[in-house]
């Protein structure tokens, strides 16, 4: 349950719920809808608001209208964030006073707290802030979510596996998860085996190639090979990159161990290396730890950018994969 500042919701007539994370807000944002109305009370005492299409008007006559058969009127805008700008004059005025009788709910993914309606907002409601997590928490976050919202067992390694072959943000993995859960039909426990049977196989098989003709220093056939990808799959762009980051991520620890003289076995387990374990050692033993690096970096460059809007998943894949292979070939032909 979500409480307020006060442990009272009854103290709160207006919560901002702000996070880059949508699906991890709508959550939460689900959790205080939970919390102030019963499910069979929305009917008459929730109003969903379009946040592209309703009026500063509408929103603050809804929140003035008495409630029928609840306690409290409660009023959701969702994607809030222009909602707010447009109206922030308005929004100011509610805040230093707001109806006795409605709730307002906005969610946002931006929260300026050096604004006036952000200083006024302590005295009459709650902030609740949605942080993305770290890298090491995310397969925590992918268990638990699996456990609340399918009561379903994810195990650890089907997570981070799952996050191999998807990258790192929430919402996409969520939505694989619930892909997942339908799969396995009534099974209590997603195993590895479920996330490489629905969604791995052809993925990795596809990647370990155009590694190959990377390394080969082919890259006419890296980049035939990575086009048929995405024509397979329009909407792969983003899940190729989370794919690529993390293979190269994961070969890039596991050159530094065997140059520590750490066994196969020992990385193997300490890795988590579950599919097609020679391939991937021999793309570990062919690449250097500086060409491994600067893929990383090169990667976490165009995911910031993807994530900025200053380019697209594909365009950017295919310049890193052409760029990578270039390198590799120039260095085959300085070495025959």
């Amino acid at each position: 349950m979500v409480k307020s500042k006060n442990s009272k919701t009854d103290n709160n007539f207006i919560y901002v719920i702000a996070g880059k994370e949508k699906a991890a807000v709508d959550s939460r944002c689900d959790e205080v809808v939970d919390e102030l109305l019963a499910p069979e009370q929305r009917t008459t005492g929730l109003f969903n608001a379009d946040a592209d299409e309703v009026t500063a008007s509408d929103v603050l006559d809804e929140l003035r209208t008495l409630p029928f058969l609840t306690q409290k009127r409660v009023v959701l805008v969702r994607d809030a964030d222009k909602f707010v700008s447009r109206n922030r004059e308005l929004l100011e005025k509610y805040f230093e006073n707001p109806s006795p009788t409605g709730i307002l709910i906005l969610t946002v993914r931006n929260w300026d707290s050096r604004t006036r309606l952000a200083r006024k907002l302590p005295e009459v409601g709650e902030l609740i802030k949605i942080t993305q997590p770290k890298s090491w928490q995310v397969p925590s976050r992918l268990v638990q979510y699996a456990a609340d919202a399918h009561d379903k067992t994810l195990s650890k390694a089907a997570a981070e596996m799952l996050i191999e072959l998807t990258g790192e943000e929430l919402v996409r993995l969520y939505a694989e998860i619930d892909k997942l859960v339908l799969f396995v039909q009534d099974k209590k426990l997603i195993t590895p085996e479920h996330v490489a049977s629905l969604i791995g196989n052809n993925r990795l098989f596809d990647i370990f190639n155009v590694i190959d003709s990377i390394i080969a220093g082919n890259v006419t056939r890296a980049v035939n090979q990575l086009r048929k990808i995405f024509s397979a799959d329009k909407s792969a762009g983003y899940k190729v990159l989370g794919a690529f980051a993390f293979h190269f991520r994961k070969m890039f620890n596991a050159k530094v161990l065997l140059e520590k003289g750490y066994h196969r076995g020992r990385i193997e387990n300490e890795l988590r290396i579950w599919y097609n374990k020679d391939g991937f050692f021999n793309h570990v033993r062919k690449m250097t730890l500086q060409q491994l690096g600067q893929g990383l970096q090169q990667f976490a460059a165009i995911d910031y950018k993807i994530k900025t809007g200053q380019t697209k998943a594909h365009v950017a894949v295919e310049q890193v994969v052409f760029k990578l292979a270039s390198v590799a070939g120039g260095q085959t032909k300085s070495s025959m």
